[in-house]
């Protein structure tokens, strides 16, 4: 049995969510905060045979949209005045992360 703990943005997460369910995955969703993924995320848990790994990630992808977002950029000094150029940055769709589970329990 896997875990896949997936970051996605706030914006797909209720797509993601209703996704998973009508394909008979249990799933729950957790606010998140930090820096690892800077702007509203949300992690979902999924618990899943290790056989349908494949078939989870391939759904996650038909279902997490790539943004491009700008962000600050680097701050510089050009002939006295102070420049804060904003860069376009690729945003992903969605970070999994599969973790084997030992033991699974419901009581």
């Amino acid at each position: 049995m896997k875990l896949v703990m997936t970051i996605v943005s706030n914006k797909d997460s209720e797509k993601v969510l209703s996704v998973l369910s009508q394909n008979g995955y249990f799933a729950t969703k957790v606010s998140t905060t930090g820096q690892f993924l800077v702007g509203g995320h949300s992690a979902i848990l999924i618990g899943c045979k290790d056989e349908e790994v494949e078939k989870l990630y391939e759904l996650l992808k038909a279902n997490v949209t790539k943004r491009v977002v700008k962000t600050p950029g680097v701050t510089s000094t050009v002939s006295g005045s102070l420049l804060n150029q904003a860069v376009d940055v690729e945003e992903y769709g969605a970070v999994a992360f599969t973790i084997n589970v030992e033991d699974f329990n419901k009581f």
